[in-house]
C-alpha cells in the first residue's frame, strides 16, 4: 500500500492536473477547492502542509476534482461563495455574485446613507436579486434600511431567503415573485439591479464556468443586451419616490446606450464608475428636476 499523500502533494497534483486541462486559473483553484472542502484556511494550506490526507478526504478531493475538470465553477462546487463580507449560499437558480458587482454596492451606499440620516429610514427595491447579494450587502451596511428583492425564480427568492436568515437581516429583507415590475406595487427610495446585459448571439460563445451552470435567464439580456434596462426604465418612475435614486450594473460597452435609453424616459445620469478593470460598471440616475 502507497503511503498517504501530504497535503502539499495533494495541492500540486490537483494544480498540475487543473494547469493540464487548461484551466488558467489552476493554482488559485486548487487552493480554494482543498481549503473549502478540507474546512481549511489558506495559512493552513502552508502552515500545515505536511500533514497526511486521508484516505476519505483523499476521495473528497478526486470527487471535487473531476466537478472541476468538468468546467463547473469552484465556487459552485463548494456551494457558497463571498461577497462583500457575506457567505452566500448559492443554487443552481443563482448566478455566482462576482468582485466587480461590489461596485455597485460601494457605489450606492452614499445615497443611501444620506437618505437615511435626512428622513431616518430608506427602502430600496433589488430587482432579480439572485442570492441577494447586492441587497443584503446594502443592509448590512446601511443601517435603518429595508429591502423589496424582486425575481422571476422562486427557487433563486428562496436561495436569497436563506442567505438573509443566515445573516441575521431578514426582519428587514422581503421578497416578491415578479417579473421586472409586474407584480409590483409600492414606490422606493432606490430601486437597483444588475439586470442580464449579455446579448442573445454571444451567450452561445460565453466561457462554459458560465455558459454551461449560470442560469440563461440571469444572462440573456436580449438582441441588443438591452432588454431588462427597457423594463426597468420603463416602470422605475412609477415605484420611486420624488427624491429617488435608480442604480445598475451595466455591460463594459453598454454606458452610452443604457444612459440614452434612461435620459428618455425622464431621468438624468447622476454617477457612473469603473470596475476593477477599468471598464464602465455602475450608472446611477435620477429623475430629472
Amino acid at each position: 500500500m502507497s503511503a498517504p499523500l501530504t497535503l502539499h502533494e495533494a495541492l500540486v497534483s490537483v494544480r498540475r492536473r487543473f494547469s493540464e486541462a487548461g484551466i488558467d486559473t489552476a493554482a488559485t483553484d486548487a487552493r480554494v477547492l482543498i481549503a473549502g472542502l478540507l474546512g481549511l484556511s489558506m495559512t493552513d494550506l502552508v502552515v500545515d502542509d505536511q500533514r497526511s490526507v486521508t484516505e476519505e478526504e483523499g476521495d473528497l478531493i478526486e470527487a471535487v476534482v473531476q466537478r472541476r475538470l468538468n468546467r463547473e465553477p469552484v465556487h459552485r462546487i463548494l456551494g457558497k461563495r463571498e461577497f462583500y463580507g457575506l457567505d452566500l449560499a448559492l443554487s443552481p437558480a443563482t448566478l455566482e455574485p462576482r468582485p466587480d458587482t461590489e461596485i455597485l454596492v460601494e457605489g450606492l451606499l452614499p445615497y443611501l446613507q444620506a437618505m437615511v440620516a435626512a428622513k431616518g429610514t430608506a427602502r430600496f427595491m433589488d430587482m432579480g436579486t439572485g442570492t441577494g447579494a447586492i441587497a443584503l450587502a446594502l443592509l448590512r451596511e446601511c443601517p435603518g434600511t429595508a429591502a423589496l428583492a424582486t425575481d422571476i425564480s422562486e427557487q433563486a427568492l428562496e436561495t436569497a431567503e436563506r442567505n438573509a436568515a443566515l445573516h441575521g437581516l431578514d426582519g428587514r429583507f422581503h421578497t416578491l415573485h415578479s417579473n421586472w415590475f409586474e407584480a409590483v406595487q409600492a414606490r422606493f427610495d432606490m430601486i437597483v439591479s444588475n439586470p442580464p446585459y449579455i446579448t442573445s448571439r454571444v451567450v452561445g460563445e460565453l466561457e462554459p464556468e458560465v455558459r454551461l451552470f449560470d442560469p440563461m435567464a440571469a444572462l440573456d439580456g436580449g438582441a441588443d443586451g438591452l432588454d431588462a434596462y427597457r423594463a426597468i426604465a420603463e416602470g422605475a418612475s412609477a415605484h420611486l419616490e420624488a427624491d429617488g435614486i435608480v442604480g445598475l450594473e451595466i455591460g463594459f460597452d453598454q454606458k452610452d446606450s443604457v444612459s440614452a435609453l434612461f435620459l428618455s424616459h425622464g431621468f438624468m445620469l447622476l454617477e457612473a464608475k469603473c470596475d476593477h478593470g477599468g471598464q464602465d460598471r455602475v450608472l446611477i440616475f435620477r429623475p430629472k428636476s
